[in-house]
């Protein structure tokens, strides 16, 4: 029976998804522009052995990870760059998923981004308008945090003095600054030709607001996991629950399952610093990513993780052993062949099983496994570990890798539809119907959301084709 680290209630709980057999997972995901460094990856790794494990426990996942491709960070890129929004979110997405895939991270079903999903931004805002939740002030809109409630419950934060229509536009600020956010931005002159129309006025969305549309979009205005890194705790993810229950009156998500930080030699890694590793800093062999990912998948995702290269050395000596013992096993097999499980094997299991259930604790999970493969490997090197026997550890081998995909068997990315999803065809729709018009204005800025997901767009003389990039 598993249980998960809820951060809304500090406490370890039996996980019971809302649909009996099914799951409904949000993770957090980057912001596309600039590389990720191995600090977000910690992020996406969690993720990705959630969703693993709870396959291997025979339920069916929903994995939705937003691209954040409209925020103030990427408009001051773009302007220092002089770059299309779509040029340069374009380049990032693509490094981005090849970085996920060099890790052997699963794909998510969907990766929703901002820009294809400002009418459903426009509209959740509407509502939190409607319900008196929110407030215009010169072309923007901000949420009252004083008609919530609820709010700060969450981030254990103490509202005490708190006064209404004290705001914040920044993005991204810290904990001492407990303020109403921007859920719409209004157009300013730096924002150059980034901006959408909406009833209360041109602008762009607030970076919080993103998230809670897209994983109401794709999951339902309530669901199960929410996944992301503690730093995100407040106001990030304090902002998205405010937001999403004022404006549908239900829970938002049931679990809230975060990860510590990594920290580079005993410091806290800041790219603003230039303290900090991208992928590429630590190997560019399969080998080199699949002892980085060891690393993180075999320390807890609740304490916090100090990175140097002697701890990769010893993650690569550690898989490599594993890896040896795989590889004599395949010789000595052909191929895994099943059989009747040794005792000492199906304790290992067990054993597993009974480690990843307690909050997916994988330092405990990997000394059973290691439990196991002390035992295999006297066995094999003393002629004790026949054909079948050398089966049974290789499918045990094999199962657990199933949940910590250390092997570097790295699952195909799901091929691109050949039908555009609803909310794309509504904007090739629009932007045709805005050519027709010659409002070339609006043209162009359907044409740029549309790159921005993948879409790519050429006029012809009846109308328009249209191609995954």
């Amino acid at each position: 029976m598993l249980k998960l680290y809820n951060t809304a209630t500090r406490e370890k709980e039996v996980f019971v998804p809302l649909e009996p057999g099914r799951v409904r997972i949000y993770s957090c995901g980057p912001t596309v522009h600039n590389y990720a460094h191995i600090g977000n990856f910690r992020a996406f790794l969690l993720a990705d052995l959630l969703k693993r494990y709870l396959r291997f426990s025979g339920l069916e996942v929903k994995h939705v990870m937003n691209i954040t491709d409209i925020d103030d960070k990427i408009l001051r890129r773009i302007s220092a760059e002089d770059r299309s929004l779509a040029d340069l979110t374009q380049q990032y997405s693509e490094v981005f998923f090849q970085d996920l895939a060099s890790l052997n991270i699963i794909p998510a079903e969907v990766y929703p981004r901002a820009t294809a999903h400002i009418p459903e931004m426009v509209g959740l805002i509407s509502r939190l308008l409607e319900r008196g939740l929110a407030y215009q002030r010169e072309g923007s809109v901000y949420f009252s945090i004083s008609r919530f409630p609820e709010y700060g419950r969450f981030a254990r934060l103490d509202t005490t003095g708190m006064r209404d229509g004290v705001s914040v536009d920044n993005d991204e600020y810290d904990k001492d600054h407990v303020r109403d956010f921007a859920l719409w931005k209004g157009w300013v002159e730096s924002d150059g030709e980034v901006c959408w129309d909406a009833p209360f006025g041109r602008g762009r969305p607030g970076w919080h607001l993103e998230c809670s549309c897209m994983s109401m979009k794709y999951l339902g205005e309530s669901f199960d996991i929410h996944t992301g890194a503690v730093d995100l705790i407040f106001p990030h993810h304090q902002n998205e629950i405010a937001q999403s229950e004022g404006a549908t009156g239900k829970p938002f998500v049931r679990y809230w399952v975060h990860n510590e930080f990594l920290n580079i030699n005993a410091e806290k890694m800041s790219k603003s610093q230039g303290n900090f590793y991208l992928l590429q800093d630590i190997g560019k062999r399969t080998e080199d990513l699949m002892a980085y990912r060891y690393l993180v998948v075999t320390s807890h995702h609740r304490t916090v993780l100090n990175f140097t290269f002697e701890g990769l050395e010893s993650s690569r000596a550690a898989l490599r052993r594993l890896t040896q013992l795989r590889e004599k096993l395949l010789s000595a097999t052909g191929a895994p062949t099943g059989g009747d499980w040794p005792a000492w094997a199906d304790q290992a299991l067990t054993e597993f099983r009974a480690h990843m259930d307690d909050d997916l604790n994988t330092p405990r999970a990997i000394a059973a496994i290691f439990g196991l493969v002390n035992q295999a490997e006297k066995a094999f090197n003393l002629g004790e570990l026949g054909k079948s026997g050398a089966g049974v550890v290789l499918d045990f081998l094999e199962q657990v890798d199933r949940v910590l995909g250390i092997f570097g068997q790295a699952e195909a990315a799901p091929s691109r539809p050949p039908e555009l999803p609803v909310e794309l065809a509504s904007l090739l729709e629009a932007r045709q119907q805005a050519r027709l018009a010659k409002d070339w204005k609006k043209s162009d800025e359907l044409r740029d959301q549309l790159a921005a997901a993948g879409v790519v767009v050429k006029d012809t003389k009846v109308g328009y084709d249209w191609t995954w990039a």
